[in-house]
């Protein structure tokens, strides 16, 4: 592999990229831009586009990596190396014109993510990591909060949007979450919920039903700012296995153990 802190420079700037074509778009969509992948599930041309660009720079800076994408630009995949993409968390936020929503891009070596970039558009705010070497904001270091117990904490969650097969232990999860705790907020994207939480804005996060592109940099960037990160179960199958608990150090036991108390 070529210069880490290279290739990382690079990521950073591609994701740049991409958001400003992102935010140039905003605003311009019509009706007839909104496609439909599925119950709730949104795309535009501008995710395509966005895409489409994210990748074929990557593959310009890392030609034997294959892909895991959202918008399936792109089937190949790598023996060692894989990018993990999302050129628009946010989807329906963005064309509901509802400022939050980010461009996501990861690097797997094997199973494990060694590098992570999630760029929020509208506050201009790229969040990096990479594996051992810590976690920054616009270059500076971030950390996780330092609060100590859950009834100190603001949590945030997403909803899911066509699996519905949890619902009933998910709200019971989410009315507890509201009444132990400073709040729950759903911002709409799972890439800024965990960066949210890497830089401390945020004591945890937990959602079911996503996928490896919402969860992969933003995982990452946790754990190098001092979290936690898991699956419902306390394991490590959260990036493929659709649910994800990520927080400080200090809460997780407590948050954990209910999650599990519900989900278990």
């Amino acid at each position: 592999m070529r210069d880490f802190n290279q290739l990382l420079q690079e990521v950073r700037l591609i994701a740049k990229t991409a958001g400003e074509f992102i935010r140039e778009e905003a605003g311009k969509l019509r009706n007839e831009d909104i496609k439909s992948k599925g119950l709730h599930n949104y795309v535009t041309y501008v995710d395509h586009t966005a895409e489409r660009m994210i990748v074929e720079k990557l593959q310009k800076l890392l030609p034997e990596a294959g892909f895991i994408v959202e918008e399936e630009t792109i089937s190949k995949k790598g023996e060692v190396y894989n990018w993990v993409v999302d050129p628009l968390d946010g989807t329906t936020n963005y064309i509901h014109s509802i400022p939050v929503y980010s461009v996501s891009i990861a690097l797997m070596k094997e199973k494990e993510v060694i590098l992570g970039v999630v760029y929020e558009v509208n506050l201009d705010e790229c969040f990096w990591a990479a594996k051992g070497k810590g976690a920054f904001l616009n270059g500076k270091p971030i950390q996780v909060s330092k609060a100590a117990t859950l009834g100190d904490s603001l949590l945030a969650t997403g909803f899911p949007y066509f699996d519905y097969s949890l619902m009933d232990k998910y709200m019971d999860l989410f009315v507890w979450s509201l009444q132990n705790t400073h709040g729950v907020r759903r911002l709409g994207s799972a890439a800024v919920d965990l960066a949210y939480v890497a830089c401390g804005r945020f004591e945890g996060f937990f959602e079911y039903s996503l996928s490896p592109w919402d969860v992969a940099a933003g995982s990452l960037i946790v754990k190098e700012a001092g979290g936690i990160v898991s699956d419902f179960s306390r394991k490590d199958n959260y990036i493929f296995g659709k649910e994800i608990v990520a927080t400080n150090r200090l809460i997780f036991q407590e948050l954990i153990a209910k999650v599990e108390s519900v989900f278990g």
